[in-house]
């Protein structure tokens, strides 16, 4: 199945590259059901068409090679559109922690569009979900991303959620953070890892927000 279109004009008469052009239909017939090697060459190709953003996530999500499923997965990062992220978003649900990694890995590069996906992600009715919305948060400016890890832990019910925000807070959280982090101690009395977590993210923040002395 070839995936490019042989110009018609003499190469001789032709700039460079110019009598080779990906064919839109070829790429995206090969990414539904090519041979590895042209599953491969066409998420390669793919970034340069018109839709290429959902052919990529659907054909990722049956893909068993592992370096095909990553060329797919590159591109769907070089595109870097809303329809990309709009692709992405929804593989944070699988059920096949390869395509989770992949997915978090491709809208965090990608952190000027997927800002505005975080709030809503943050309050996913999936845990897992939210846990990785903490790492997609870490990418966003500071002082918006700490507001609403704050916001999360206000209410959130799962440790794990709570320990992957309290991460972040330790890089990114201000003073402001430090009620919250204490009322969130005070709820998960008894669970040392969460315990032990928000002690040292609140001796960090305390820490870097402190006066320092003057040489």
């Amino acid at each position: 199945m070839p995936l490019i279109r042989k110009s018609a004009t003499p190469a001789a008469a032709s700039p460079p590259d110019a009598a080779k052009v990906p064919d839109a239909a070829n790429v995206l017939e090969a990414l539904a059901s090519g041979t590895e090697e042209e599953r491969w060459e066409a998420a390669r190709a793919a970034p340069g068409i018109p839709g290429a953003a959902k052919a990529l996530a659907d054909a990722a999500k049956r893909e068993t090679s592992p370096g095909v499923r990553e060329a797919m997965f590159t591109a769907l990062t070089r595109i870097a559109s809303p329809e990309s992220v709009e692709q992405l978003v929804p593989l944070l649900r699988s059920d096949d922690a390869w395509l989770r990694t992949a997915a978090l890995d491709s809208l965090r590069a990608m952190k000027s569009l997927v800002g505005p996906y975080v709030p809503n992600l943050l309050h996913d009715a999936n845990s897992d979900v939210r846990l990785l919305a903490c790492e997609l948060a870490r990418e966003q400016p500071g002082k918006e991303s700490a507001a609403l890890l704050c916001e999360l832990l206000e209410t959130e019910q799962e440790p794990n959620v709570c320990a992957s925000a309290v991460e972040v807070l330790a890089e990114i959280g201000g003073p402001e953070a430090l009620p919250v982090l204490a009322r969130c101690e005070e709820r998960f009395r008894g669970v040392s890892f969460l315990e032990f977590a928000i002690r040292i993210t609140a001796d960090r923040i305390r820490a870097s927000s402190s006066p320092k002395p003057r040489a």
